[in-house]
């Protein structure tokens, strides 16, 4: 068993996310040790322990939430429903009194948020990455199946089956093949869609009967946390239900709602901290090791990717979600190859830690391994990995995670999608984009014939630089860079002489055209 992490006010605040709770008011830092969630009751002596969440029931006004931040200044947090009245009173109130004023979403019931935080605060909840929180769906829906006398399946938003009861054999062959496949088959979703049940569940809030012409019914409900969809119970019925057993859906929905944000909660406290302990491992510094014998990965021989969607969609939360999925299946792809790798998201990039066996060529083998996995995810996730050097050791991997990061900005920089580069073969490219961050950063700009070249152009509108840029990437040869820029070698001929001229350009010395070539490498080839 191993140590539970302290529970903070920034740390629940990070699980929950913004859907439930937000902070209105803030005395400064959030990382108060939380010790318990209680109720406000105005008919009770507030007795509120140090550390405290205090859940303001009824509580409303800048002046009410004044008198119960005074009355609660040993706790760590005071909830109220927003909105939520902050004004200049409140805020010095709060910096007095050092407690967090939080906003509850309107929509969201206060038991179930109680019920959500307890949970959260029970030792066990946030545990190492690897363990699973306790599972309980497979019971609820069993018991709602008794209750309803009807087999029960409970599916999330993407109608995949979380959990299903008992009695399936009694329902009909689309409910057979949907547990069987854990997934509404698509021609079963796509006429549901098509009829408006699916807009009608999650409209109404209770259940919806649903009558099927080839299936038995359907009495179905939505799983609400607040305003958020969060999935679906469906029962197959041979007729509607009673008052008293709609009631029992009902409230099974509320339960069902808790369990399923738990366990998001769960997996996401898992893997951010996953992605904590990986951070540490790429880091590299002296806590490193104990990171790594946390995550379960090896000390030696070690190649980072560094993997990157290059297509990143519009809605936040749909790009997160990708980005996580994305992760998700690089970690299986290096989990299956090696035992001790690891991978986690940082940010926007899904990193992988994955020993290599000394052959001489692990750079090489370890640039497969990405080929591999982005050939296998295809078209689903459209990425580019970049891969480092071996790291002899964990002091080593700050290196590799560094090369690992240089060469994805290289493909960046290239714009392309789908492939993958080792450090070692786009070494020059890299160390010429930090070079161009050193200028950019230095403000620099371009001197001597090039400078003189981009003048020239910006007064008279011509393209010598252009052509000056053609003429060096095609070797000297006038007709191939005549072919390039879409003109007559004769007029490509003429235009190199004006730039001789204009720029005081030395053609025939290698040392300047290698300067020349440098400066359009590093400013481009308009400035």
């Amino acid at each position: 068993m191993t140590t539970r992490p302290r529970a903070s006010l920034r740390r629940i605040l990070d699980d929950l996310g913004s859907t439930v709770l937000d902070v209105a008011a803030s005395p400064g830092g959030l990382d108060t040790e939380v010790t318990g969630v209680h109720i406000y009751d105005p008919l009770d002596e507030l007795m509120l322990p140090s550390g405290g969440i205090l859940l303001g029931v009824g509580v409303e006004g800048a002046e009410h939430i004044c008198d119960l931040l005074e009355a609660a200044k040993a706790g760590s947090g005071l909830v109220v429903k927003q909105p939520v009245a902050v004004d200049e009173r409140v805020r010095a109130k709060v910096l007095e009194t050092g407690v967090a004023l939080l906003g509850l979403t309107r929509a969201a019931s206060w038991s179930q948020v109680a019920a959500l935080l307890r949970s959260l605060l029970a030792e066990g909840d946030l545990t190492e990455a690897g363990q699973s929180p306790p599972d309980d769906l497979f019971s609820l829906a069993n018991a709602l199946c008794a209750l309803l006398d009807a087999p029960i399946t409970i599916e999330d938003r993407s109608s995949r089956v979380l959990a299903f009861s008992g009695r399936q054999d009694e329902a009909d062959p689309g409910r057979i093949a949907t547990v069987l496949g854990r997934q509404v088959p698509e021609s079963y979703q796509r006429m549901l869609d098509e009829q408006g049940w699916f807009r009608k569940i999650y409209q109404n809030p209770g259940p919806v009967y649903i009558p099927l012409t080839e299936s038995l019914p359907r009495v179905a409900i939505a799983v609400r946390s607040g305003d958020e969809i969060l999935g679906s119970i469906w029962a197959a019925v041979r007729e509607p239900l009673s008052k008293q057993r709609e009631w029992a859906l009902i409230d099974a929905a509320k339960i069902v709602a808790l369990h399923l944000l738990r366990q998001r909660v769960g997996a996401d406290t898992r893997r951010r901290l996953q992605a904590d302990l990986l951070s540490t491992v790429l880091e590299g510094g002296k806590d490193a090791a104990e990171a790594a014998g946390r995550l379960g990965v090896a000390s030696e021989r070690l190649c980072v990717l560094a993997a990157q969607l290059a297509d990143d969609q519009i809605d936040a939360a749909q790009s997160e979600s990708s980005r996580q999925r994305f992760c998700d299946a690089l970690a299986l792809h290096v989990g299956a190859i090696h035992p001790k790798a690891a991978a986690a998201l940082v940010g926007s990039v899904a990193y992988a830690v994955l020993p290599m066996h000394a052959s001489g060529e692990e750079e090489t083998r370890a640039v497969r391994v990405a080929q591999s996995f982005l050939s296998r995810v295809g078209p689903r996730h459209n990425a580019n990995i970049g891969v480092g050097r071996l790291a002899a050791d964990l002091g080593e991997v700050a290196r590799s995670r560094a090369d690992a990061d240089r060469s994805l900005r290289v493909l960046r920089s290239r714009g392309v999608s789908g492939q993958v580069a080792g450090y070692s073969d786009v070494h020059f490219e890299a160390l010429l984009l930090r070079l161009g961050d050193l200028a950019a950063a230095e403000e620099q700009t371009p001197t001597g014939p090039y400078q003189r070249l981009l003048r020239y152009d910006s007064e008279h509108g011509t393209e010598l630089a252009a052509t000056l840029g053609a003429y060096l990437d095609s070797f000297g040869d006038v007709n191939a860079a005549a072919a390039a820029v879409h003109v007559h070698s004769n007029t490509f001929r003429y235009r190199l002489r004006r730039l001789t001229e204009i720029s005081g350009l030395d053609l025939a010395d290698p040392e300047a055209r290698l300067a020349a070539m440098l400066m359009m490498r590093i400013f481009g080839r308009r400035h």
